[in-house]
């Protein structure tokens, strides 16, 4: 049998065991395994030389299976694998001896060095021990911690390629099967309705704001009813006509009623100050009257319509329990005035005559409206003793509901040009006292929009 040529090793270890078995075969089907026989020749001697060549390859061994025989009790012997054909060198020129190599079975020999690549193999083949049961479960929990981070990290660069693709309009990027696919989606606009708006035609010019004046102010002189009212002496009928005494005062402090004059000593509204004397200067009313029961300690007089409220108001504050109220001065005439004034002069002197008592013609008790009140009880007090009675505070929080206020308030000196009277009233209706009550004014120069008074022009 002729030795097989030299060939290139298996690729693999397992088409090398393949080809190692196939070959057992074919030598044991060539060459049965027999006893010694005669016609097997001698076994070279050990002591003669032969001829190693490097390429021969090494037949298997292959053990006589007897039984109970163990390789120490039994001789040794020498299987011979048919006649094998004398096996070509890789030399040229070169030939192995003739004869099958004999092949000592049962003898000990020593295992040769395993090569570094026999040990990598066999280290690579040889069963892994199953790691420890803390160590399998740090392993498997690494590797999830491994795949989810690997996972969440795809699903995060997808999610950005997918949203920059959609937002560039390139293509898009999937993952199937393993391989990487383009998908190229093409979005297509949503169809939008255009519908014609006509435009508003431009505007040649900006309209101004038409605003109407309110129809109080130049009315209010132009109504008959108001103009009738004045020319017949009916100021509670003018007041009336106006709409009431707040549009009233609102006309005249406003300057819009040229045909109602302050300064006219017949007209409940008249304001007489140290800049706005009666006219004419020696004025007297057209009608005098004394207040029926109240007691006059010097037999004063007022006009007949304040005296008809004083009156009123005196009885009303003896029904309510506060006690008497008489009047001590009522009208003066520029001649009485002339003589009081000029004893507070020689009293106190001009400066201080001015802060207590008016020139002649400037006088409101000239006009008959005012009059300087006291309380009584078995006797009558001094002006002085009002305020702090019990008349004068019910006077303070009443006098208004009979068309009386008091003219001459504390701290309103600047304004009005005394030092506080809470003894001096003032009569101008009982429609234009509820206003001011109502409205808080304290000064008449406040209440028409007067400016202040504080002293005489001259």
């Amino acid at each position: 049998m002729t030795a097989p040529e030299p060939h290139n090793p298996p690729l693999s270890r397992r088409a090398a065991r393949l080809q190692r078995e196939r070959d057992d075969e074919r030598a044991l089907a060539a060459d049965p395994v027999t006893d010694a026989a005669p016609s097997q020749p001698a076994e070279a001697s050990p002591d003669e030389p032969r001829e190693v060549l490097s390429h021969t390859v090494p037949l298997p061994v292959i053990a006589d299976p007897e039984p109970d025989v163990t390789p120490d009790s039994a001789p040794a012997r020498e299987v011979v694998l048919g006649a094998a054909a004398p096996l070509r060198s890789r030399t040229p020129g070169r030939r192995s001896s003739t004869g099958p190599t004999p092949i000592r079975v049962g003898a000990r020999r020593s295992a040769p060095a395993p090569t570094r690549r026999a040990a990598k193999t066999a280290e690579l083949m040889a069963p892994r021990s199953a790691p420890a049961r803390h160590a399998r479960g740090r392993s498997v929990a690494r590797i999830g911690v491994v795949a989810g981070l690997a996972v969440v990290g795809s699903l995060v660069l997808g999610s950005a390629a997918t949203v920059t693709a959609a937002v560039t309009g390139g293509p898009l990027f999937g993952i199937a099967a393993g391989r990487a696919a383009e998908v190229r989606e093409t979005i297509e606009p949503a169809p939008t309705a255009r519908l014609s708006v006509p435009l508003p035609a431009p505007a040649e010019a900006i309209p101004a704001p038409t605003v109407e004046a309110a129809p109080a102010a130049l009315e209010l002189c132009a109504m008959p009813a108001f103009t009738a009212a004045l020319a017949a002496g009916d100021d509670a009928g003018a007041i009336a006509a106006a709409g009431g005494a707040v549009a009233f005062r609102t006309s005249v402090a406003e300057g819009t009623a040229p045909c109602v004059a302050l300064d006219d000593p017949a007209r409940v509204w008249v304001v007489i100050n140290k800049t706005r004397p009666l006219v004419p200067v020696d004025h007297f009313p057209g009608s005098l009257a004394t207040p029926e029961g109240v007691r006059s300690t010097e037999g004063g007089t007022l006009r007949s319509d304040a005296a008809a409220a004083l009156s009123t108001m005196v009885g009303a504050a003896s029904s309510a329990g506060v006690g008497e109220i008489a009047l001590e001065s009522g009208f003066r005439s520029y001649s009485t005035q002339q003589a009081t004034y000029s004893s507070q002069v020689s009293a106190q002197g001009v400066a201080e005559a001015d802060l207590s008592s008016a020139r002649p013609g400037f006088s409101e008790h000239q006009s008959g409206l005012a009059g300087d009140l006291v309380a009584c009880a078995d006797g009558c007090g001094t002006l002085d003793d009002l305020g702090a009675s019990i008349q004068g505070q019910w006077i303070v929080a009443h006098s208004w509901e009979f068309g009386w206020i008091t003219r001459y308030e504390d701290g309103y000196t600047p304004i009005t040009g005394y030092t506080p009277e809470p003894w001096h009233l003032r009569y101008i209706g009982v429609d234009l006292a509820r206003a001011y009550h109502e409205g808080g004014w304290h000064t008449l120069e406040e209440f028409f929009g007067l400016p202040a008074a504080p002293t005489y022009l001259q």
